[in-house]
């Protein structure tokens, strides 16, 4: 899978994914604290990250010890491109993809507990 469309709609395809990055549009956050709401290992919160950060939807940088994610937005202009090229589709606007992200992690956090 080597185009750019697949691999971002790859990335967009898995729930907790999707969460991280709704987590990640309030602001950038140690991969320590991406990982507390999820019951999983560090090292499978790393290999979602790995994904996103291959997908180019998040970026990460060591600060120190620690290692930080941030969302970069701009990768989904692509995937909202082709979207828009069957007619259906209104331009991703980013603020209600963010309010549908929240609403998103909202029921995600309702079905587990």
């Amino acid at each position: 899978m080597s185009d750019p469309l697949d691999i971002v709609f790859a990335a967009l395809a898995d729930p907790t994914r999707r969460a991280i990055l709704t987590m990640l549009l309030e602001d950038d956050m140690a991969v320590t604290d991406v990982a507390t709401p999820f019951e999983m290992s560090l090292a499978a919160i790393s290999k979602h990250l790995t994904i996103l950060t291959r997908a180019g939807l998040i970026s990460q940088e060591k600060r120190g010890r620690v290692k930080w994610c941030k969302l970069e937005p701009d990768a989904l202009r692509g995937a909202s491109v082709w979207m828009q090229g069957f007619g259906q589709f209104e331009p991703v606007n980013l603020d209600a993809f963010e309010r549908f992200l929240a609403q998103e992690l909202e029921t995600e956090a309702k079905t587990r507990g």
